[in-house]
């Protein structure tokens, strides 16, 4: 007998099922016996006799019998199922569950995260989460879609590369080949796309992993994250504002079934959104309505900015162009220079960036020089992107929008934390895996590394 699905049973009324599933709760009333057996579709009750009795809570069972009607007074409209429960005829246990250490039927935003992390296997049974898993899933897949059928390819980019300065801190992975060297994971596929136009492919995007050892925010997880890295050649700043203000729009309202704030999409400049709202990651709600998503365009950015921790670093990267009409002002005075670097914001939250990029090689170069890089930095650190530029580099410029961010800014959810599988601590640790952990001596022996644990 085929597998039934919880979810099914309404269709098949008077008909012999066979389910398997978790204990999700469990009412003894004597003789009879009503359980709510679980599965990833959703609940249905199961009824039989005594020894049903001896089930505990996410023990994980098979059982047959007949999917009845149930009575008038007994049908739960809470539940898609609530209209019919299946008559236990014989039943397999096939897996016993000890007490689980948290209730995984509620919300669960009371439970202590690290605990929640640590057995997030059983927190993920939450219907809550299998419900923003599910959205994640959703919202990939109508991305490739639509994507795929306007020409685009999605292109794997290395994930073992190369350290380079791009705004935050590296990981760093040695090489054994090559003692004394590193790897670095990637902050993001920047260079690596740009190769792309350089190879003739036009339109790429990738579903890509970022690495970056930056603090952790309830906007921002710890240590990597999911980005849609997108870009094209012969484009223009209008033809990616337009094309990812379609994509979002369709997206927003068949995916996430929310209307939106404003079509199209309000335009601000950089200056324009500090003038009005204080910061350029802006909420346009006037009461933070979770029906409603407000997206809005940052544009005319300044391509330098100064910092607490530096003089004069990029606004954006360091491979945003500058807008035509300011190239002269980079010798003279950068910080004046405006750059076509577009920010795409959404109800509060900064959900995307991107730009036009730097294709000559001498503009390149002398951002870099004003970055603080000499010749010789240069050369080691990007004389690989520079020199495919002297093969025919076609205009291009894209944009990478965070899928773990656009999700909380669409949810309303509390964390970034609650949409992502398997997420890292505030503190740095994996959920259930105990990492960062210590290796073996051995394993440091072959890279040729020593510890220092002062």
């Amino acid at each position: 007998m085929e597998r039934t699905l919880a979810v099914e049973t309404p269709k098949k009324i008077g008909k012999k099922v066979r389910l398997n599933g978790w204990v999700d709760r469990r009412r003894d009333h004597g003789k009879l016996v009503f359980i709510d057996l679980k599965d990833r579709s959703g609940l249905v009750q199961i009824v039989g006799k005594e020894e049903l009795g001896e089930l505990r809570i996410s023990d994980v069972i098979e059982v047959e019998g007949k999917v009845n009607k149930r009575p008038k007074e007994m049908v739960n409209p809470k539940v898609s199922t609530g209209k019919v429960e299946v008559g236990v005829e014989k039943i397999k246990i096939l897996a016993k569950s000890e007490d689980l250490p948290f209730d995984i039927r509620g919300i669960g935003y009371r439970i202590g995260e690290e605990t929640r992390l640590k057995y997030r296997y059983l927190d993920l049974r939450r219907p809550r989460l299998v419900k923003n898993l599910e959205l994640r899933h959703k919202m990939i897949k109508f991305i490739r879609d639509w994507l795929d059928k306007r020409g685009f390819i999605e292109i794997e980019t290395p994930i073992l590369s190369k350290a380079t300065p791009e705004g935050a801190r590296d990981f760093l992975v040695p090489s054994r080949l090559q003692p004394g060297k590193f790897y670095a994971l990637p902050q993001a596929p920047q260079q690596y796309k740009q190769l792309l136009m350089v190879a003739g492919f036009e339109k790429y995007y990738q579903i890509a992993r970022c690495f970056r050892d930056e603090d952790p925010r309830a906007d921002r997880a710890y240590g990597e994250f999911t980005q849609l890295d997108l870009e094209m050649s012969f484009t223009t700043q209008e033809e990616i504002l337009n094309l990812t203000e379609a994509l979002f729009t369709e997206m927003t309202e068949k995916v996430f079934k929310k209307k939106l704030f404003k079509k199209p999409f309000p335009r601000f400049t950089h200056a324009e959104a500090m003038k009005k709202f204080g910061s350029d990651k802006f909420d346009l709600r006037k009461k933070k309505d979770p029906d409603i998503a407000a997206f809005a365009w940052v544009i005319d950015f300044p391509l330098f900015e100064k910092t607490k921790e530096r003089e004069l670093t990029s606004s954006h990267h360091p491979f945003t162009a500058p807008k035509d009409k300011d190239i002269p002002l980079l010798d003279k005075n950068p910080m004046k220079v405006h750059s076509w670097q577009h920010d795409l914001v959404c109800n509060g939250y900064e959900v995307g960036g991107g730009s036009i990029r730097i294709t000559d090689p001498k503009i390149q170069r002398k951002v870099f020089k004003i970055l603080g890089l000499s010749d010789k930095e240069i050369e080691k650190k990007f004389g690989h992107l520079l020199k495919a530029f002297e093969y025919g580099v076609p205009p291009h410029g894209g944009i990478a929008p965070g899928i773990d961010r656009l999700l909380l800014a669409l949810t309303g959810e509390e964390s970034i934390r609650e949409l992502i599988a398997f997420p890292m601590t505030a503190g740095g640790q994996t959920a259930v895996m105990d990492a960062p952990s210590e290796v073996d001596e051995e394993q440091l022996k072959e890279l040729k590394i020593k510890v220092n644990k002062k």
